[in-house]
């Protein structure tokens, strides 16, 4: 690329490829393995810049990174548009700087250190980024690079050692092969040389390809089975909470669970927030939703409903509350409020769960200590200054009769790995995800939704049953694939077999392992930048003294 000549325009045009190649993995009708060269183009643009300083600043290549980004961003997650104009833009934004900041960092590090640690140090600032984006209040892990095989699952069979951040690095190292292996023939190098990286890039393509092939025509599920009973009341979402009194929703639950029920369920899953009429935990037998699911039960001895309810609990008085707790006006008595699930059975027990990954600017306020003047604009996005109440473990339900337990995601929940891989350590041997879609209309979010849900199967090896108010309500194996699925606006009710797991996977027992180690790693070389960087200035100091 040394004689090459790239106007701000063609640097501008190679910025928004590539984030259009991100984006088109995000669809059903792309595919994941556009990832393997969707940076090339922005990592063209980078080597440009760096091999002409003189021109251009170490500021210059943020700009064409967030370009890049920012097009990704937009082009694969429009769709929240539909539920928040406002909270669109703030994620695109906010999503988009960062990729950009890390991509700016790197190319810091490639210009102090030369293309080898720079290159290494790309795939480290970027697996950190990612690893933050799922820990942190603020979190945005949609766009995690690993998540753009949700589509392709025969092709990472193999998460289950690794998680999404495999995906992630396996992206980036197949990008920076292929680069290399390119600009070796754009600069003419010998034959040998361009064989030899091109034979690299297509190793590094081919081989994972290879393996999680074979893991995915050899893998046997233990048969377990677990009749399910999969509840679509396909509701909109903008009523149900205003116009469609509960207790209506709950029947129309009930009457399609009704039409597939038989003696042999063992499970009955309705959606998120089901059930939302002001449930006091301590009152709840008094609900007539309840009264009128556990009738329904009666006639279905041997089988668990599990359902979404928005309820509340209230403090005991000396009871230390939580940092969301609010008083009940003019009592004294404090109260949480929380997005949960609870089982129902034939005993008397109601185990809940609270939601505990909350959809920022909309279940909770990140930093609402801090951000206090936000909250009337919050308040009028249909928000909050005070989060739901959570919990700080991942509760599971178990059956009374044969003790299998059973995970509730709940909505958001299901995008973060890690996060999930806590209810299969604390027992669950079935994945069951309830949620509410809807919000986002006839768009790719739900799609996306429902395609992550194929990645947590294969990476904790769980089937899993997952329970939609509208679009798509599915049924997965433990390979990740669809065995049956309810579509858009839709009502209706699946019925199948899934086989319960008590194996652990590697990645169950580790986590994300590879975001921690990058984290280390990318300290030592944050360090190893620093000490460079003060040595030149000194160095710098010296020679200008001695003049």
């Amino acid at each position: 690329m040394s004689g090459l000549s790239l106007s701000k325009r063609k640097l501008m045009l190679l910025s928004i490829f590539s984030g259009l190649m991100l984006a088109t993995a995000w669809y059903g009708w792309g595919h994941g393995l556009v990832l393997a060269i969707a940076f090339i183009p922005l990592l063209l643009v980078e080597e440009y810049l760096d091999r002409n300083r003189t021109e251009y600043g170490s500021g210059s290549f943020f700009k064409y990174a967030f370009i890049s980004f920012l097009v990704w961003n937009a082009g694969s997650t429009w769709w929240i548009v539909n539920a928040t104009a406002v909270g669109m833009i703030i994620a695109i934004l906010i999503s988009a700087f960062r990729s950009a900041l890390a991509m700016w960092l790197f190319h810091l590090v490639k210009r102090r250190m030369g293309k080898l640690p720079g290159c290494l140090f790309l795939i480290l600032v970027w697996i950190v980024r990612e690893y933050y984006d799922l820990n942190i209040e603020v979190s945005w892990p949609w766009l995690t690079l690993g998540n753009g095989f949700a589509y392709d699952t025969k092709l990472v069979q193999w998460y289950e050692y690794t998680g999404a951040l495999g995906g992630s690095l396996w992206v980036l190292l197949m990008n920076l092969s292929f680069l290399r292996a390119l600009t070796a023939f754009i600069e003419g190098a010998g034959r040998g040389k361009r064989l030899t990286w091109l034979a690299t890039a297509l190793l590094i393509l081919v081989l994972p390809v290879a393996l999680s092939l074979f893991m995915f025509h050899t893998y046997r599920e233990k048969p377990d089975p677990r009749e399910v009973v999969v509840i679509q009341p396909n509701i909109d979402p903008y009523e149900k909470f205003v116009s469609i009194p509960s207790l209506e929703q709950t029947l129309i639950q009930i009457s399609e669970a009704s039409t597939v029920a038989d003696t042999a369920v063992d499970y009955f899953i309705a959606p998120e927030t089901s059930i939302n009429n002001n449930i006091w935990l301590e009152e709840i037998e008094d609900v007539p939703d309840i009264r009128m699911i556990r009738e329904f039960l009666s006639s279905w001895p041997g089988a668990n409903y599990i359902v979404g309810i928005q309820c509340f609990r209230r403090y005991l008085p000396g009871e230390q509350t939580s940092s969301t707790a609010r008083e009940i006006p003019g009592t004294g008595m404090m109260y949480d409020g929380y997005n949960a699930s609870v089982q129902l059975d034939s005993t008397s027990r109601v185990p809940h769960y609270f939601k505990s990954k909350l959809v920022t600017g909309v279940e909770k306020m990140p930093y609402a200590k801090y951000l206090k003047f936000l909250e009337k604009l919050t308040l009028r996005l249909g928000g909050t200054m005070r989060s739901w109440g959570t919990q700080d473990f991942r509760g599971v339900f178990f059956d009374a009769e044969d003790s299998t337990g059973v995970a509730t995601a709940i909505c958001y929940e299901s995008v973060f790995g890690e996060f999930v891989t806590g209810y299969v350590t604390n027992g669950a041997n079935l994945l069951f995800i309830i949620t509410n879609d809807g919000w986002w209309g006839d768009t790719p979010g739900y799609r996306q939704h429902n395609a992550y849900a194929c990645l947590r199967a294969i990476e904790t090896r769980r089937s899993v049953a997952r329970s939609a108010n509208t679009g798509i309500s599915s049924l997965i194996d433990q390979r990740g694939e669809i065995l049956d699925q309810l579509g858009w606006w839709q009502r209706g009710s699946l019925k199948g077999i899934l086989n319960a797991n008590d194996r652990l996977t590697f990645y169950v027992r580790h986590g994300d392992y590879i975001g921690r180690a990058a984290c280390c790693l990318a300290s030592l070389m944050a360090v190893w930048y620093i000490v460079l960087s003060l040595s030149s200035l000194m160095k710098k100091r010296k020679s200008g003294r001695r003049r």
